[in-house]
């Protein structure tokens, strides 16, 4: 079996411990293990990781790599997805961060999580995505998210007329700071911060959730995820910002964007003692009461 370790830099080093766990338990299994170079770098010198490859950008891993593993928060998933793309590889997230909905693993479970994913001890759970298109192609190949597509003003300008289409025809037009297109995954993110509903993944759906907007009988809307949505922005100001995930691009023109789901989906390992129910619980302490302690 063969095992890839995704990380980013982390800026306090005691995630060091945890680190070297995870390299301990892996090194426990009959496992050839790839480390992807961002976390090699990082790593050098600080860590006994044993022998291990190091995955380079535009290295084969369909058909190579069985699973990967991320190491940090959200964040780092997400950005795992511009690595694994359309490959179908499945990836499990340990969770060094804080809330982590995607990176669901804690701390204390690195060695039977990786025991479990060793032994195949899991589920797939298939997560869609959305993709962007516009006229001058804005984020080339990365034009994809797992959580949201985000159209959102500058911090230093005045707000932005956001007008959108659903398959075509006219629906409604948004003053405000922005909106934000959430798939189902993303739906416990920045949309539910903003007042967007919970959706469950298994229904087919996608939320477009406004930012702080002006026109108060404006709410969240769901809507099918076979929906084809275009957007066209006004703004006061000369720019304006395009965000998949993590991926931000700075629009200073006038520009059409069609929002619509991604022909691939993300495999998310989910452990057999996980379900998305326990994940909503512990992560938004649902049944807990402060009266009780």
């Amino acid at each position: 079996m063969k095992i890839a370790v995704y990380g980013r830099q982390f800026n306090d080093e005691a995630a060091l411990p945890f680190i070297q766990q995870v390299f301990d338990s892996l090194s426990l299994h009959s496992v050839d293990v790839y480390v992807h170079h961002q976390l090699n770098n990082y790593l050098s010198g600080k860590i006994n990781t044993g022998i291990y490859n190091v995955l380079n950008d535009g290295d084969q891993i369909k058909g190579v790599i069985d699973a990967f593993i991320t190491l940090g928060g959200d964040g780092t998933l997400l950005d795992m997805v511009s690595v694994i793309r359309d490959s179908g590889v499945p990836v499990i997230g340990i969770n060094f961060g804080r809330l982590g909905f995607l990176a669901s693993v804690n701390k204390s479970d690195i060695a039977s999580a990786i025991h479990a994913v060793v032994n195949k001890q899991y589920t797939l759970d298939g997560r869609g995505l959305l993709s962007v298109e516009s006229e001058l192609n804005i984020l080339g190949m990365d034009n994809f998210a797992l959580n949201d597509i985000t159209i959102h003003k500058r911090d230093d300008s005045a707000m932005i007329t956001t007008s959108m289409f659903l398959d075509g025809e006219f629906l409604n037009s948004y003053w405000g700071d922005g909106i934000i297109i959430a798939t189902a995954t993303g739906s416990t993110a920045y949309s539910l911060s903003c007042g967007g509903p919970i959706i469950f993944p298994e229904s087919n759906s996608i939320v477009v959730t406004p930012v702080a907007p002006h026109n108060l009988n404006v709410r969240p809307i769901i809507l099918p995820d076979s929906s084809i949505l275009s957007f066209e922005v006004e703004s006061r100001n000369s720019n304006y910002i395009l965000s998949c995930d993590s991926k931000t691009e700075i629009i200073d023109k006038p520009m059409r964007f069609k929002v619509q789901k991604a022909n691939f989906e993300l495999n998310l390992i989910r452990l057999n003692n996980e379900s998305y129910l326990s994940t909503l619980r512990n992560k938004l302490l649902w049944g807990l009461d402060a009266r009780n302690y």
